[in-house]
């Protein structure tokens, strides 16, 4: 098996997922999160691959995996922290929680701790202005931070407490 080739199991969610669109080109946006799942990002080996799978040329399917702030295009660490910085998340305090970010993990924007648990990205607009600010960890939202808890986060994180991410977003819908 090629290194850019999905696994059985892959295979067959590829074949589902494909199958429920007229066109194949249709499951661009789902076959590319299939293979984000698989290799954690989308090299160009992975986007040539998907190309070919649907049919699509190389630069079609790079530029939507371009567009999408949520297909990652290079690494990132085990906990992918987006930080909001639109208007409503910078008004009620992104910026201290950047600053958390950097005395605790050492990270600037577009950067990962050197042991790969970490990578912080500054986004525009996680679309949660009401609960604001907030910082999507993954596929997880945080939201109706502050500097305390947003470092307590950080600090049972950094100890691979991911139950935390739970707590919160729980906490703060109750």
């Amino acid at each position: 098996m090629s290194s850019t080739e999905f696994t059985a199991d892959r295979k067959e969610r590829f074949k589902t997922i494909v199958a429920k669109y007229e066109q194949p080109s249709c499951a661009l946006l789902p076959v590319l999160y299939l293979a984000q799942e698989q290799w954690g990002y989308l090299s160009s080996s992975v986007l040539e691959y998907v190309a070919g799978l649907l049919g699509l040329p190389v630069a079609h399917v790079a530029s939507t995996a371009s567009f999408y702030v949520m297909l990652k295009k290079k690494p990132t660490g085990k906990y992918w922290l987006q930080l909001c910085n639109n208007v409503s998340c910078t008004m009620l305090g992104s910026e201290e929680l950047l600053a958390v970010c950097k005395e605790e993990l050492g990270l600037e924007p577009n950067q990962t701790t050197g042991d790969g648990l970490f990578t912080l990205s500054c986004v525009q607009c996680l679309g949660s202005c009401g609960t604001a600010p907030v910082v999507q960890i993954n596929d997880d939202y945080v939201e109706n931070l502050n500097p305390s808890l947003f470092r307590k986060l950080l600090q049972r994180l950094k100890v691979g407490d991911e139950s935390v991410i739970g707590e919160m977003t729980k906490e703060m819908h109750s």
